[in-house]
C-alpha cells in the first residue's frame, strides 16, 4: 500500500461545553481503516460559554494529535465555521462532525467505505436508511427533512434520503472547488445542489445511526431554518446556477 492518506474533520462549535470533550475523545478513539490517519479541524464560532477553555485545553493533553484550532470573533453561522474548516483542511477526505453527540464517529469507516473502493466521490450518511439505531423523535422535524431532501431532489434530480444530514464526506478536491455562500443552516441544501451539478460526480448514501437530542438537551435548528433551506434549494438550483 502507498503512503496513507488523511481524513480531515471538521467540527464546528457554538456553545457546546456540555459535550465537546466527549466528541473529541470519541474522534480520537477511532481507528480509521486502511492506516487512515486523523486531522480535527476543529471550529468555535464565537461560543459565549467556556467551549473554547475545553478545546484548548484538550489540544494541549493530547500534543501527539493533529488538531487543529480557529475562532471567529464574531458568530457567523455553522455554514461560515464549515467554509472555514474546508478551507483550512489538509487531508485527502474531509467528513463533518457536528460537536453534539447526535451522530458516532466510529461511522467514519462505512462512510469512507465506498470512496475506498473507487465507487464513490462523495458520500452521504443517511438517517433514514439501514439496520442502524435511531432515536425516536419528532414527527414534524423528520417530516420536514423528508421534504426539504425531496424538494432538493426534485431539482438536483438526485434519489437522497436524507440531504439534511451532518455526515457528509467528500473528497476533498470536491469540496474544496466549490464557491460556498451560506453561513448558517443554508449549507446543506446549497453543497448538495452545487455537487450534483459536477461532471462525472458519483454520489453514494451509506445508513448510519442517529442519536437524536431534543431541544432541551441543546438541538438549535428550527422551522425558520427549514424556510432558508427551502429559499436554498431554489436559490442553488435555480436563480443562482
Amino acid at each position: 500500500m502507498g503512503s496513507s492518506k488523511k481524513l480531515s474533520i471538521i467540527i464546528p462549535a457554538y456553545n457546546e461545553s456540555a459535550t465537546i470533550i466527549s466528541i473529541l475523545q470519541k474522534i480520537l478513539s477511532v481507528k480509521l481503516v486502511d492506516g487512515i490517519t486523523k486531522e480535527l479541524v476543529i471550529v468555535n464560532d464565537c461560543s459565549k460559554d467556556d467551549t473554547e477553555e475545553k478545546i484548548l485545553s484538550f489540544k494541549n493533553e493530547h500534543p501527539e494529535e493533529e488538531v487543529s484550532y480557529y475562532k471567529h470573533e464574531v458568530n457567523k453561522g455553522k455554514g461560515a465555521a464549515l467554509h472555514t474548516g474546508i478551507a483550512q483542511a489538509k487531508g485527502d477526505f474531509i467528513v463533518i462532525q457536528d460537536a453534539d453527540l447526535e451522530y458516532d464517529p466510529n461511522e467514519f469507516n462505512i462512510l469512507l467505505q465506498p470512496i475506498l473502493d473507487d465507487f464513490a466521490d462523495v458520500v452521504y450518511g443517511s438517517r433514514f436508511i439501514g439496520g442502524k439505531p435511531h432515536r425516536i423523535l419528532f414527527f414534524w422535524h423528520s417530516i420536514g427533512n423528508k421534504w426539504l431532501t425531496f424538494l432538493s431532489n426534485a431539482f438536483t434530480n438526485l434519489n437522497l434520503t436524507d440531504m439534511e444530514t451532518c455526515y457528509k464526506l467528500w473528497k476533498a478536491d470536491i469540496v474544496k472547488g466549490l464557491d460556498l455562500k451560506e453561513n448558517r443552516f443554508g449549507f446543506e441544501p446549497e453543497v448538495t445542489a452545487k455537487v450534483s451539478r459536477l461532471a462525472n460526480v458519483r454520489i453514494y448514501e451509506v445508513g448510519i445511526s442517529y442519536y437524536g437530542r431534543t431541544y432541551a438537551e441543546g438541538k438549535k435548528i428550527n422551522w425558520k431554518d427549514g424556510v432558508r433551506a427551502i429559499y436554498c434549494i431554489l436559490k442553488y438550483n435555480i436563480w443562482s446556477k
